[in-house]
């Protein structure tokens, strides 16, 4: 099996955790009735550490697809190589350290974690744009 879909799994699994991190937060603030409950109420304005994991997981959804695709992609065009395998464990490694950098705030540092799954990304990407 190529490695680029092993990243990609471990990237599924990864998207459970931003999502299981987002809901324990939001749990922890509005109360187990909300989590069970259809949700049609009213809420206040998220916390911070609510705020956080739930921009955090939608910032994961957002590049995610792109991911997809890109490990996808090479694999389904035999295009994969040591450049897309580093690529791949490149934007995992970023997006595992993207989640509790932004959990603890951390401004700086935590883009500096996006822009290197961008360019690991952009790795993966290369050689289906350039093929």
């Amino acid at each position: 099996m190529p490695v680029e879909l092993k990243i990609l799994a471990l990237g599924a699994l990864l998207l459970f955790v931003h999502i299981f991190v987002a809901i324990r937060f939001k749990t922890a603030q509005y109360g187990r009735k909300w989590n069970v409950g259809a949700r049609d109420e009213a809420i206040p304005p998220a916390n911070e550490m609510t705020g956080r994991t739930a921009r955090a997981q939608a910032n994961f959804l957002e590049t995610f697809p792109i991911a997809i695709i890109a490990l996808i992609g090479v694999v389904v065009a035999n295009r994969t190589s040591p450049t897309t395998a580093l690529g791949g464990w490149i934007w995992l490694g970023a997006r595992l350290a993207y989640l509790p950098l932004y959990a603890a705030g951390v401004r700086v540092v935590r883009t500096i974690a996006w822009t290197f799954s961008m360019i690991g990304l952009g790795m993966v990407l290369w050689p289906l744009l350039a093929g």
